[in-house]
């Protein structure tokens, strides 16, 4: 099969090429890296690269199916991961000059355990805004990551070199984290699928223990993959203490529509195209308007939302904080004096609180879980734009609005799926969010709207 299509193919494509012995794993990879080798430099999307290892990963698996014996569900599927999460035998370097990359490093996170388990073959770490802290995507220690779309824009932040892989074609699947929306954001930057789980859906190690958690989750090109991936990311760990059980056998993935017109009858949609407090560009608000015709056409049950909570933009940035003065604890001057200035002012912003302000910001995020509740017992689901508007240039731009914070305090989950392009050629985001460990109908939704939707181009950077 000829590479610039091993390249676009999908995750699920790639699988049934390899069934039927049109595409090994071998030629996959060599694929995408030299899609990487070719394209890649421009964006800088990866922190490492590690050929050898890959390569023997991918010839292992290509043995496999030659004996009809894949190990798992992503058997010989390329996937890269963020560089917030331990990956044995390479450097967690967390986008920071202060991370010895001496390691040792012998243990994978759980979401990586779970890669090697099924199958997948593992390629290299992305590029992520220093220790997950910033929503751009430029750290001190990798430089600035460019949107495929456009490169003197920004792919946003933090999980930026994981959209920006996804959409150039550098491998079908990414691990992202997600706290304050750094999947969902830079996903409808990109162009691609960025899905947030519940929080604990996918087990994390070591266990976030201040601020706003992240979640771990899946970024692709479809929600079909999107699924696939979440389904394999949330097996069992019992290193995290606040994992939540797992999910029955099928429940996370993307289920079949059949030829149903109408196959969101029995969905009661809230939508909302500021939740009070936003003020998006007049592209976003048209892109949205046609969005939302689209789910009432797919049968869906269509309200406008006028949502009673204030811009928890506030309470973000305290827990934000609190984070970033208790990641950086244990560094000296020196070592602060390495940081990226902007985690460094959180870290003193956080390092002045009092245990009764951050206790304020605690309550009020769960008063504001409380409000969304309410909201989710008149409606399913809730459906916002992901962001005001499309990704800012990287020189004297500035991040737009973001819609993802609510739902990143409250940790229900929340996918961002492509809605249209602007009339500069940038992609937009659509948030679908779900009640708690509902994951399945939000990705019902998502998928029966990109069905139905026209399809994106391929960035510009993505071709052969």
């Amino acid at each position: 099969m000829a590479s610039t299509s091993l390249v676009q193919a999908t995750a699920i494509e790639l699988l049934a090429l390899y069934r039927s012995r049109s595409a090994s794993p071998v030629e996959a990879l060599r694929s995408i890296l030299d899609h990487v080798e070719r394209r890649g430099a421009p964006l800088n999307a990866f922190a490492l690269l590690d050929e050898q290892s890959a390569l023997d990963a991918a010839r292992a698996s290509e043995a496999r199916w030659a004996r009809g014996a894949p190990v798992g569900r992503l058997d010989g599927v390329p996937v890269s991961v963020k560089d917030l999460l331990l990956t044995r035998g390479w450097p967690t370097r967390r986008g920071s000059r202060t991370v010895d990359p001496a390691g040792p490093w012998d243990e994978d996170a759980p979401a990586v355990a779970r890669l090697r388990e099924q199958g997948a073959v593992l390629f290299g770490k992305t590029t992520t805004s220093e220790f997950g802290l910033k929503g751009l995507g430029d750290s001190p220690l990798t430089g600035i990551t460019r949107n495929p779309w456009d490169p003197r824009r920004t792919p946003g932040g933090s999980s930026a070199g994981a959209v920006t892989a996804v959409a150039a074609g550098f491998g079908p699947l990414a691990v992202g984290t997600d706290g304050g929306g750094s999947i969902r954001v830079p996903s409808a930057f990109s162009g691609v699928i960025g899905f947030k789980p519940t929080f604990g859906r996918v087990p994390a190690h070591p266990a976030s223990v201040v601020g706003v958690p992240p979640h771990v989750g899946p970024i692709a090109r479809t929600v079909a993959d999107a699924g696939l991936l979440l389904a394999v990311l949330s097996g069992a760990d019992d290193r995290d203490p606040f994992r939540a059980p797992p999910a029955p056998e099928g429940a996370l993935d993307a289920p079949e529509l059949g030829d149903d017109a109408r196959p969101l009858r029995d969905v009661r949609v809230g939508v909302s195209a500021t939740l009070g407090y936003i003020d998006p560009a007049g592209e976003t608000r048209a892109r949205f308007a046609s969005a939302v015709a689209l789910l009432e056409r797919l049968g869906a049950e269509v309200d406008e939302v006028a949502p009673s909570f204030a811009d928890p933009g506030s309470v973000l940035r305290t827990l934000f904080a609190a984070r970033a003065a208790h990641t950086v604890r244990d560094l000296g001057p020196e070592q602060r004096a390495l940081l990226d200035p902007t985690v460094r002012s959180a870290a003193a912003q956080g390092e002045a609180l009092g245990a009764v302000s951050y206790l304020e910001a605690e309550r009020q995020r769960a008063e504001l879980a409380v409000a969304v509740a309410a909201l989710h017992r008149r409606f399913d689901l809730l459906v916002t734009p992901t962001s005001a508007a499309a990704a800012p240039p990287i020189e004297g731009g500035a991040l737009p609005a973001s819609f993802a914070a609510p739902f990143s305090l409250t940790r229900q989950p929340a996918i961002s799926v492509p809605m249209g392009l602007t009339s500069a050629g940038l992609p937009l985001g659509l948030q679908i969010v779900g009640r708690h460990f509902e994951e399945a109908l939000v990705l019902r939704v998502a998928l029966a709207f990109e069905r139905e939707s026209t399809p994106l181009r391929a960035p510009p950077l993505r071709g052969s």
